[in-house]
This record gives structure tokens, C-alpha cells and sequence, in this order.
């Protein structure tokens, strides 16, 4: 039986490939501790011929004995020599390869695959001609190439120019849990946390697997919180420094975005992002902004009607968010820490924005608990000088849904202040975009909205956070 929580997409494509009648080329990126390695071996198992995992900061030499011995390992062969060479290297995994038996494939499992290809050592020349040369040419060979570094992953691999240009067969870029399967995977762990308690803890460290095993059976979420980022000994303590160093070459300038993005809850267009900052525009960048958003920390919204200048990029990973709020200033604040902060107002603050950020990764949900999934529709930002919607779901049957995202701790009642607020988005929408559509108020609460008059005349939807736990 398997023990893989969710990830149906990604496990119905392994299994197409691995049944399809062909060779394939799986690349599979992802942040670090996402669970690329968990999936790949849970769902092949002893399918898994040879495996081997690419060494942190490792040099030629060493990536080169570390391959060898794993060889040496499956072919039980007591041969001392190191091959001088990466081609060499392959040469003897085809040799093993030969000896495996059988129609069925046989799966290749390298793993952290751009460690390997460490600076002149011709890794990526030795691998191309492995897959063109011997692995193309049968059809019972799987190999999957896995990274946590996206940059190297999209440029060298998925977007290669040159022995791999169009060879990868499939690709997944494996992101964090969402609610509903960070809700089987709290449960299969035995802590059973009502869906409100599941939010608060997503809102903090997000659907990263490895955050989520560490919390303790039996402890409050506030407990839970304080024992992981706020003790001495927390594992969540100082993750934040250690993660984008490990993932990202001039980790420093990743970090420049991911501190001025966090400054700002409603996010930045590009030239805002540059201004803040203060890094230079141009190429660079382009290409770490863009290493951010394919390694899931970083998100950019559209803005309506493609509007490119006025895209909004927003710090989306909750972990770091949380971090550069409350965590970096408090450490060590031991038992109870948390429990006091989140009785303040900037709690209030933050907890609002991260719940329009879960909702924002949860629209495939709303549409469907809205009945309009089947429709076409665009999702989009929208703002002026006078008004903002985070989201707005730009349909194809005359409709625009303006989503209002409203985080508390119970049912939502509607004040005279907010309904001429959201009045106010509706009449500056309609002039600023000209749009002859139905404008549709969505809510999105926690526990729903209470009925009066203000909600009554303005609320066409209204959706609980239950919605946002649909599969």
C-alpha cells in the first residue's frame, strides 16, 4: 500500500510513463523538502535499478566515487579503479543496465541531479549522450532526473538547446500541499485539527511536508508554533537562512526580494520590486525573480486584461513570510511566545493578508465550489489609485466574480464601512476597465457571512473555508 499523501496529478503521470511503451525522461524540480525524493522512491519502489543522489558543494572527484560506489553497489563488483571521466561513468551504468532482465522498466533514479554537474566536469555532455546513445534507443528505460534548484532544472534541462532540446517526456514541478492534502497528511500523522486550526497552521509554515511532520500530536496549534519556531532548539527556528542559500547561486540577491516583497502585503509590479530593492534591472534580475517564482516562493498576478506593467509579483511562501514577521525578531522567546503575539494587532494584519495569499492558491476550489469550473474564465488583479481586487475571475458567460477574502475567528458581519468600500470597488471597476459584465461579489470567510442588509444587497456568493478543502 502506498504511503504518498495526495499528489494524484503528479503520481497519474509516473504511471503513464512508466507504463507507455517507449524509453522516457521525467524531470521533476521542486523546493527543498517538498518531497520530490519521497514520491519518486514510494511510488517506483523496487522498480528502482540504480539510484543515486548528487552531492552538496561535492567536487568532480567526489561526484564521480559517489556514482562509482553506487554502481559497485548494484553490480556487486569489487573493481577498484575511478573512472577519469563522466562518459566513462555512464559507460558502466549501461554496462549494469544490460544485465537487468525482463520487459518492464527499469527505472534510473538521479537524484539532485544538478549537484552532479559541477563546473568543467562535462556531467551534462556524459548524461545527453547517455540518453541518446543507449537509453533512446530501447523502450524499458526510465530515467528520472530530479533537482531542487529550479534555475538549473528550467534553463539546462526542460528549456536545453542542445543534446536534450526536446527529449524531456514529461515534467513536474512539485509544489507544497494544499488544504486538502495537508489535511490527510496532519490526519495519517494522527493529529486531528479542525479546518480552522488547519488554516492557522498553513498561514504560518505553509503545505511543506517537512515543516508539517514535525508538529507533535497532542499540542495546540499556538503550542505547536511555539515549540518549532520560537524555542531554543526549534527545527523552524532558523530555517529561513538555510534555505535559500542552499537552493539559489548569489543567494543574497534572492533574499533582497523575498525581504522587500515581504514588506508589502498587496504585492509589487516589476519596477516597484526593482525601485525597493535597489538591485540593478536587466537580465539578472529577470532570471532570479524568475528562479524565485518556479521554486514556489514568489507569485506573479496577472493584471486585467494583460496589462504587463502592472503584473503583481507577492511573497507567497508562508513560511518565509511568517519568519520575517515574527520569527526573526523573537527567537528564542520560548513557551508562550506565540500565544502573545497572536493576540496583537499586527497578527490581525498578517492573518488577514496570508488568508487572501491561501485563497489565492486555492482559486481551482473556489471555482469549483462556485459551480463554475466548466466555464472559461481568467483569473486577475486589478487596481487604481482609488481602489485594489486581489482577485477577480474574468468569465466567459458575461460574469466577473470580485472576490473578497475575509479572515475571522467566526461568522462575518458586514459593517457600513465595508459595504461602501466594496460599492466603491464595484463603480471604480466598471469605470476603469469600461466593462459592460455582471459583477458578481464573491465572499470567502472562514465561517461565512451573517445576513443583513448591507449583505444582502451586495453578496451574489458566499463561500466558508470548507470550500477551500475540496479536492
Amino acid at each position: 500500500m502506498s504511503n504518498i499523501v495526495g499528489r494524484v496529478e503528479e503520481q497519474s503521470i509516473l504511471k503513464q510513463a512508466f507504463e507507455s511503451e517507449k524509453s522516457e525522461l521525467i524531470a521533476l524540480y521542486g523546493r527543498r523538502r517538498i518531497g520530490k525524493t519521497f514520491l519518486i522512491r514510494e511510488f517506483f519502489k523496487k522498480r528502482i535499478v540504480f539510484e543515486v543522489t548528487g552531492l552538496y558543494n561535492g567536487n568532480m572527484s567526489d561526484q564521480l566515487q559517489n556514482f562509482t560506489k553506487e554502481v559497485k553497489k548494484r553490480t556487486k563488483s569489487s573493481v577498484a579503479e575511478l573512472p577519469n571521466s563522466w562518459l566513462n561513468a555512464f559507460t558502466m551504468l549501461e554496462q549494469y543496465l544490460d544485465t537487468q532482465k525482463g520487459s518492464r522498466k527499469k527505472v534510473v533514479f538521479i537524484d539532485e541531479f544538478p549537484w552532479m554537474a559541477t563546473v568543467r566536469s562535462r556531467f551534462l555532455m556524459a548524461f545527453e549522450n547517455f540518453w541518446n546513445t543507449y537509453c533512446i534507443k530501447r523502450k524499458d528505460i526510465l530515467v528520472v532526473i530530479c533537482g531542487s534548484a529550479a534555475s538549473y532544472m528550467v534553463q539546462k534541462i526542460i528549456r536545453n538547446k542542445g543534446g536534450l532540446h526536446n527529449r524531456i517526456s514529461r515534467k513536474i514541478r512539485l509544489l507544497p500541499f494544499n488544504l486538502h492534502e495537508t489535511e490527510l497528511f496532519l490526519k495519517r500523522n494522527g493529529i486531528k485539527y479542525t479546518r480552522y486550526d488547519i488554516i492557522q497552521v498553513y498561514m504560518a509554515l505553509g503545505g511543506v511536508p517537512h515543516h508539517l511532520e514535525k508538529l507533535s500530536k497532542g499540542l495546540s496549534v499556538p503550542q505547536n508554533i511555539d515549540a518549532l519556531c520560537f524555542s531554543n532548539y526549534g527545527t523552524l527556528n532558523d530555517e529561513f537562512n538555510q534555505l535559500y542559500v542552499s537552493l539559489f547561486d548569489e543567494s543574497e540577491r534572492h533574499m533582497k526580494i523575498i525581504r522587500t516583497l515581504a514588506r508589502t502585503n498587496k504585492g509589487l509590479t516589476r519596477n516597484e520590486l526593482i525601485a525597493k530593492s535597489g538591485l540593478p534591472s536587466g537580465g539578472d534580475f529577470s532570471l532570479k525573480l524568475t528562479e524565485l517564482i518556479e521554486s514556489g516562493f514568489v507569485t506573479e498576478y496577472p493584471y486585467f486584461q494583460n496589462k504587463k506593467q502592472l503584473t503583481l509579483y507577492r511573497l507567497t511562501d508562508e513560511y518565509s513570510k511568517f519568519y520575517l514577521k515574527f520569527i526573526e525578531n523573537n527567537k528564542n522567546g520560548g513557551e508562550g511566545t506565540w500565544q502573545r503575539l497572536s493576540t496583537t494587532q499586527s497578527y490581525n494584519s498578517w492573518s488577514g493578508f496570508m488568508f487572501e495569499t491561501l485563497c489565492l492558491k486555492h482559486i481551482y476550489q473556489i471555482k469549483r465550489s462556485l459551480r463554475i469550473d466548466a466555464i472559461y474564465s481568467a483569473n486577475r488583479s486589478w487596481f487604481n489609485n482609488n481602489a485594489q481586487v486581489d482577485l477577480l475571475i474574468d468569465r466567459d458567460d458575461n460574469v466577473m466574480n470580485l472576490c473578497e477574502m475575509k479572515y475571522y475567528n467566526a461568522p462575518y458581519t458586514m459593517d457600513k464601512k465595508h459595504y461602501l468600500n466594496l460599492k466603491n470597488k464595484v463603480a471604480e471597476l466598471r469605470k476603469d476597465t469600461n466593462t459592460r459584465k455582471n459583477i458578481f461579489i464573491t465572499m470567502v470567510t472562514t465561517f461565512g457571512v451573517n445576513e443583513n442588509k448591507y449583505s444582502k444587497e451586495l453578496i451574489q456568493n458566499s463561500l466558508d473555508m470548507d470550500a477551500l478543502f475540496m479536492i
